[in-house]
């Protein structure tokens, strides 16, 4: 597999490098790194972090050990949509432990596991900075916020009817 930013997205990637100071590129790295999951099917697998650290000019391991890091990099592919359930202090006492067995349940996953059709991936996630809107998830850009298994019902069945359009 050739894995090679197009010639837009390596713009793109000139373009942040150029934000930081002559010999600073590393603090291009997190933003080039969600280029590269976008680019290359939604996950970083070690080919598409050695490209990154080429193009940084950075030693491989630079890159795993911050892509490994941060939970909103994934590190194995996961399916179309990637419920990021908060699992910390105030969406666990407003309830996030039942809105993410029912999850689990309804399905039939286990946390960082994919469903067969590849449509959902249930992924735990420590805080998510919207503590005042507990239990809540986040939804690739979306936040989805005061959860109840009714809510998480509706959710589901709305992005399963979405893909099936």
């Amino acid at each position: 597999m050739n894995i090679q930013f197009t010639a837009e997205k390596l713009e793109k990637v000139k373009e942040i490098i150029a934000r930081y100071p002559e010999g600073k590129q590393k603090s291009a790295l997190i933003p080039v790194l969600h280029l590269a999951q976008g680019e290359f099917g939604g996950w970083l697998d070690v080919p598409v972090m050695d490209y990154v650290a080429g193009l940084l000019q950075l030693n491989p391991i630079e890159v795993y050990e911050v892509a490994t890091f941060y939970t909103m990099f994934n590190m194995k592919p996961v399916g179309k949509y990637v419920l990021e359930v908060c699992q910390t202090g105030p969406c666990m006492i407003c309830g996030s432990d039942q809105i993410i067995e029912h999850i689990k349940n309804k399905l039939g996953i286990k946390a960082g596991e994919t469903t067969p059709d590849g449509l959902f991936t249930l992924k735990p996630a420590e805080c998510l900075g919207a503590c005042g809107y507990a239990p809540m998830m986040q939804l690739g850009k979306y936040y989805k916020e005061h959860l109840t298994i009714e809510k998480v019902d509706a959710i589901l069945d709305e992005l399963r009817a979405a893909a099936t359009n």
